[in-house]
């Protein structure tokens, strides 16, 4: 059993980079022109030198998607498998500076705007941080493989700790909270009908735990998702009614219910996940890295091409064993208490 814990955390950690680097080269182009200018993406590619997001990176290379997210890991790490906001926040910083983050077009801009108070001194306490965007929710995938979903209330507090240097608002905590608790149930090997018809219920209490905005509520827009899904038998049809009527956008409130639509669109496998996200338009890499970490924590790394994946690995200097065998460890003892 603890084998295959650690092989589907180690799938998660391995989907949210795959699906990151898949969507990389298209990333906030709109569908129309994603289609235009490359037909469509079935393998990993360079980022154009026209889009301005993307032109950083090599074919295989992730974003500061993945960056941030093994910034969070290493933080949680750090304190031997608890979270602490202000370690989070320093680790962002440490990675954002390393990659000149403030001065390319790679920083959120609820993330940018909160990282700059950080490093001008501020307190996370002080901080509003009442963005809408999807920065909390793309990097937390190592809180689902940390956290077990026992308890709901401990589960929301210690995601929104992980949220708090950079979002504090209602629905960016509730799209981060939903995708958490839809890793760590693939982790368990929860049936997927089963977790898909739990996560409008989740994101609707985690959006109320502190209402502070006047978004849409996030667990509606999960079920109107899903049902673009299981309403089209085509999946670039699918794809195509999820831009337009969901949304692929930087909101929370678009980008996660995109991202849990497109994991079932995909029948949870990875491959297909990260190709379709690529072709999706809108914050592909973004899509990608949250729904195919979704698919990774529920295939293990059995789920992925192996050239594709061993490409992956090639491309970035991580160790993803490393990270699978500390969070096991951490989960094991959360498990048992």
């Amino acid at each position: 059993m603890a084998n295959e814990t650690r092989d589907r955390i180690l799938g998660a950690f391995y989907g949210q980079a795959y699906g990151d680097a898949f969507g990389m080269p298209s990333e906030l182009w709109p569908r129309s022109r994603v289609i235009q200018h490359f037909g469509w993406i079935d393998s990993f590619l360079d980022g154009p030198q026209e889009n301005d997001a993307a032109r950083y990176f090599k074919a295989a290379q992730f974003t500061d998607d993945t960056s941030m997210a093994i910034a969070l890991a290493d933080a949680i790490i750090e304190c031997r498998g608890h979270v602490d906001s202000t370690i989070v926040a320093n680790r962002i910083l440490d990675w954002a500076e390393s990659f000149d983050a403030f001065n390319k077009n790679v920083f959120g801009p609820t993330s940018k705007v909160a990282m700059k108070a950080i490093r001008a001194g501020q307190p996370i306490a002080e901080l509003p941080n009442l963005g809408v965007t999807n920065g909390a929710a793309m990097r937390v995938m190592p809180m689902g493989c940390l956290l077990p979903t026992h308890s709901f209330d401990d589960f929301y507090a210690e995601v929104a700790a992980s949220c708090a240097p950079t979002h504090k608002s209602d629905v960016a905590v509730a799209g981060a909270v939903a995708v958490a608790w839809a890793v760590s149930k693939a982790i368990d090997g929860d049936a997927w009908p089963d977790v898909m018809q739990s996560l409008p219920e989740v994101a609707n209490r985690a959006q109320l735990m502190n209402v502070n905005t006047i978004s849409a509520g996030l667990g509606a827009r999960i079920e109107l998702a899903l049902s673009v899904v299981a309403q089209e038998s085509d999946a670039t049809c699918a794809s195509a009614r999820i831009y337009e009527l969901i949304g692929a956008g930087t909101t929370t409130i678009e980008s996660v219910p995109a991202a849990i639509a497109m994991a079932d669109l995909a029948g949870l496998d990875p491959n297909r996940c990260a190709e379709l996200c690529a072709n999706l338009g809108g914050d592909t890499d973004t899509i990608g890295a949250m729904a195919t970490a979704i698919c990774g924590a529920n295939s293990g790394t059995g789920g992925f091409d192996e050239a594709s994946l061993q490409q992956l690995k090639n491309a970035n200097d991580v160790d993803f064993d490393t990270y699978a065998d500390a969070f096991l460890e951490y989960r094991s003892a959360r498990s048992r208490r």
